[in-house]
């Protein structure tokens, strides 16, 4: 316990410490929500990376999808890593740097406003990512939680208000530069500590072969007299393991915190190198936490819940139990680390979309483009003070909410992230991506595109769910662009002077 306790205090220590270092950074709204502009590839690959994973992945995901797909829940990882990683970063890094500066958009519902010259557009995009932040921020406590309980001892909901403290006193004090700083020593610890678990996780099984040996024995769920389903190449149920591929994947693409990222990074040279960073990131650290959870039968069935189900979150602090004390302590910072990244990107996210999209919402002109009643001059220093004290408050408005969930979760960390990502993906993925390369998107799709992810998450959710809330985000994400695509055929195209003005950008050097 108490080498347990002395890694956690150095630990965050060292987070508050950075928090410190940078608060004279995040003075101005540009510092405090983009670092400047100027975040390097490292910082911003790690940002992105640990952002992407967190104490969902590691508790609830690798349990959840492991007990259900055996070994083959590894293609989720390697499905990160390709799609959610270097897809992204290929298809969206570049585009986004570049007109995200050009149109001076620093969160994605000014992007929406922006870009399509719709100032609802921005209002609506800022209330909906904020609405289902809250679900994904609440999951991403309840998964830290528990695996402090089990390394601790420590009550469930005195770990969760712990958390949300320190979370938000270090993004308070630095904000984006902090998050991106904290974010790569975070990331080191997650790289180095999920290679230790495994190898910790294997060894109690005998080793790599023994493991998938006693795995291949065990029988199907559907049919008891069929053994082998669990450790075979695409598992037993081969579409329910490609919804999740797509949820957990192609959503990062379409999640503000994730895509903010590029916004942030330095130049076109960095982007380059932050691809590579990120992808090698994610092949470890969400390769790795799927491989381990795909062990997770062989360590007994986990406790059903009053409705009758099992406990899924249960399961991956149930494989650590027996580990050394060093190795316990290891996984808590392990978890520790991924967590807080993304409970720091994901309120600093909410913070700034509301505060920038919705209390102030400064009308700007296009480079070059000059209309009667539009304001594009220099912010006053009193009114950006303003902002970012706003900014704060609402850290701390939106951690309140989101603890308040989190100390009653409604259901399993899974399906409160599938809501989450579906709604958010499915409303924003499509218009964001296609109006990063088309000039053919009309305002009206991206209106119907938010109706469709919102609106088909919400009323299966309201309906009880009929379609799984995995599958239903998959369906949400890929169903957003026929639906832009369809809509900009039939409805009025935006005029070409201002879509060539916003184009501009990809024709400098």
């Amino acid at each position: 316990m108490v080498i347990k306790i002395l890694f956690t205090v150095i630990f965050l220590a060292v987070m508050i410490g950075v928090g410190l270092y940078t608060r004279k950074q995040a003075s101005s709204v540009e510092g405090f929500v983009l670092g400047g502009r100027a975040v390097g590839p490292w910082l911003t690959a790690f940002a992105f990376g640990t952002s992407y994973f967190s104490a969902v992945v590691f508790v609830g995901y690798a349990g959840q999808f492991g007990w259900k797909y055996g070994l083959s829940s590894a293609w989720i990882g390697i499905g990160n890593a390709i799609i959610g990683s270097l897809l992204a970063w290929i298809i969206l890094g570049r585009r986004t740097k570049l007109m995200t500066q050009h149109i001076e958009s620093r969160t994605m519902p000014d992007f929406f406003g922006t870009r399509f010259n719709d100032q609802g557009l921005r209002v609506a995009a800022s209330i909906i990512a904020f609405v289902f932040l809250i679900p994904y921020t609440a999951g991403v406590y309840s998964g830290i939680s528990r695996l402090f309980e089990m390394g601790f001892s420590i009550p469930y909901e005195y770990c969760v208000v712990i958390m949300s403290i320190l979370t938000a006193v270090y993004v308070i004090l630095g904000g984006y530069k902090a998050t991106a700083m904290n974010d790569f020593i975070q990331g080191i610890i997650m790289l180095f500590g999920i290679v230790a678990v495994i190898v910790a996780v294997l060894n109690v099984q005998g080793g790599l072969e023994a493991a998938v040996e006693k795995l291949a024995a065990l029988p199907s769920d559907d049919d008891p007299t069929v053994n082998g389903g669990f450790a075979t190449l695409f598992g037993p149920d081969p579409w329910g393991l490609l919804g999740v591929v797509i949820l957990t994947s192609l959503g990062t693409m379409g999640l503000p915190q994730m895509v903010g990222k590029f916004y942030s990074i330095t130049d076109e040279s960095a982007i380059k190198r932050g691809t590579v960073i990120s992808t090698v990131f994610a092949f470890i650290v969400a390769g790795g936490c799927y491989f381990l959870g795909g062990f997770g039968r062989l360590f007994g069935t986990p406790p059903m819940l009053p409705n009758g189900k099992l406990a899924f979150d249960s399961i991956v602090p149930s494989m650590l139990v027996s580990l050394p004390d060093i190795l316990i302590a290891l996984v808590v910072l392990l978890v520790l680390s991924a967590s807080m990244s993304t409970l720091a990107s994901l309120v600093l996210t909410s913070s700034s979309t509301m505060t920038l999209d919705l209390i102030y919402r400064d009308k700007k002109a296009l480079p070059g483009e000059v209309e009667e009643g539009e304001i594009n001059d220099i912010v006053s220093e009193k009114v950006e003070r303003r902002k970012v004290v706003v900014m704060r408050v609402l850290i701390m408005f939106f951690i309140a909410i989101s603890l308040l969930i989190a100390l009653n979760p409604p259901t399993f960390i899974a399906q409160l992230m599938g809501i989450s990502w579906g709604a958010l993906a499915g409303a924003f993925l499509a218009p964001f991506m296609l109006g990063l390369y088309s000039r053919r998107i009309t305002t009206m799709s991206v209106w119907a595109c938010f109706v469709w992810g919102v609106g088909l998450t919400v009323i299966n959710m309201l309906a009880g769910n009929p379609i799984n809330p995995i599958n239903c985000g998959a369906i949400a994400m890929v169903g957003g662009f026929p639906v832009v695509w369809l809509v900009s055929m039939f409805t009025p195209q935006m005029s070409k002077g201002r879509v060539n003005a916003i184009f501009e950008c990809y024709n400098k050097k």
